[in-house]
């Protein structure tokens, strides 16, 4: 199955950087059922995995100038609140068991994947949909909506935080909507925003997790070489006509993730 995790390792570098989003969110079922990882500590690894691919695609759109650090302060800041709350003291509080009612058993690994599994759903959505948001290129003149983008940040930090995800496709249309970003400098933005919360989270989390650092540094550079041989073949192929593709497959994979830990024993 290690061969498997790692050739799914590329899908998720790979997907990041010809669609521009999703791969973080086969992270963690890569590492929960192709390396055996427990669910808590796959969370912790894809922060890494997460963070450190997020920090090579950013790098490349702050060199276009296609990315806001005053914006990434902004929804930022929040965000990372979230996430430092969130691994430090709600992951750490959650029992083993959440409940036990006859045959019918919620424990922390299955509420958690299960969590992630409907978040596949709904991104899987997000990727499905046509996207009628097309923002205006001057945005000089509007007025951003200060607490729908503390509420946004909060919430993608809490998400980041519970499942290791990175919430692009939470993180791109609040960027677009509340602040009227161009759609380039969104996703660069994003990226950045995704690198902070990941890795912060990643830090936060060491204290109580056990690295096992060979696998998770391979998983990461195999990652890596994905996302960078993506960005190259998105100048020859059309991202967004493999993006509904794509998203189809991230949805068969929650519902099967759902189905598999929402079971009786």
């Amino acid at each position: 199955m290690e061969i498997a995790g790692y050739a799914a390792s590329v899908l998720i570098g790979l997907s990041l950087g010809l669609i521009g989003g999703g791969g973080s969110i086969l992270t963690v079922p890569v590492m929960v059922y192709l390396f055996s990882v427990d669910a808590v500590l796959a969370t912790t690894y894809s922060l890494f995995v997460v963070g450190a691919t997020s920090l090579v695609g950013s790098i490349s759109y702050f060199k276009k100038n296609l990315l806001s650090l005053q914006t990434a302060v902004i929804f930022g800041i929040p965000s990372v609140i979230a996430v430092f709350v969130t691994r430090t003291y709600i992951v750490p509080s959650i029992p083993s068991e959440l409940l036990h009612s006859g045959n019918f058993i919620i424990t922390k690994r299955g509420f958690l994947m299960a969590l992630f599994a409907l978040l596949m759903i709904f991104a899987s959505y997000s990727m499905m949909r046509k996207r009628n948001i097309e923002p205006e290129e001057n945005t000089k003149g509007k007025k951003w909506n200060y607490p729908a983008l503390l509420i946004q940040g909060i919430f993608v930090g809490t998400i980041t935080g519970l499942i290791g995800a990175g919430g692009g496709f939470l993180i791109i249309p609040a960027l677009v909507n509340f602040l009227k970003l161009p759609m380039k400098t969104a996703v660069g933005t994003s990226l950045f925003i995704i690198t902070i919360n990941s890795l912060v989270g990643f830090l936060f989390s060491i204290s109580h997790s056990t690295i096992y650092w060979p696998l998770l540094l391979s998983v990461t550079a195999i990652a890596i070489l994905g996302i960078l041989a993506g960005s190259y073949l998105s100048t020859k192929i059309d991202g967004k006509k493999l993006k509904p593709a794509f998203g189809w497959f991230v949805l068969a994979m929650g519902l099967y993730i759902l189905l598999k830990e929402i079971s009786l024993p």
